[in-house]
């Protein structure tokens, strides 16, 4: 079988599934090695940026999907959908950070780092699709933990958890505040 046919074969499997297919679905239907599908799906992902396609191929969580180009929204997003266009508060948006950067995380942890309720923004972010439980923790009233899905991924462009920008440092003074003045200094050197 030639490059050309795996290929063609690899854009029908993840144009057909409209899902994510990951790279061991991909290995079993074309029996190649691990390396054989990264290094195609590599070559996939450069024709479809240097040909200026409408479409991308991207990668979360060793899986792959055939999606739109994000800079082509706009112009799918009225045909599409009729809904009115979904939007995330800065508090949702916090939320998703905190449990972006802290996978398998509780909402008491979550409250207690945010210093307000949290339930608004879980039940949110669990229609929305970006967040899961990921199961009770081994504590005291066997509290649910949280964790982003790949539609987060998906959504902010990261193919892993790993790609997250660091936090910055901090210290705190005596009465358990942020020291702002010692942020701003590590940003300047």
């Amino acid at each position: 079988m030639e490059i050309n046919e795996k290929k063609a074969i690899i854009e029908a499997i993840l144009f057909a599934a409209g899902r994510e297919v990951t790279r061991n679905e991909l290995m079993l239907a074309l029996e190649l090695s691990a390396q054989d599908v990264d290094s195609i799906i590599k070559n996939m992902k450069e024709e479809y940026k240097n040909e200026k396609r409408g479409i991308e191929l991207i990668e979360a969580d060793n899986s792959y999907q055939l999606c739109t180009k994000k800079d082509l929204y706009e112009y799918i997003y009225p045909v599409l959908d009729k809904r009115s266009k979904p939007n995330l508060s800065n508090a949702a948006l916090e939320t998703l950070a905190i449990i972006a950067y802290n996978p398998r995380i509780t909402r008491a942890e979550i409250e207690n780092i945010r210093g307000v309720s949290a339930d608004g923004c879980v039940y949110k972010l669990l229609e929305y699709g970006l967040i899961e439980e990921s199961g009770k923790l081994d504590l005291p009233g066997k509290p649910m933990s949280y964790k982003t899905t790949s539609n987060f991924l998906k959504l902010f462009g990261y193919s892993s958890l790993e790609e997250l920008p660091e936090l910055p440092k901090y210290k705190l003074d005596e009465n358990k505040q942020i020291v702002i003045d010692d942020l701003v200094e590590e940003e300047k050197i």
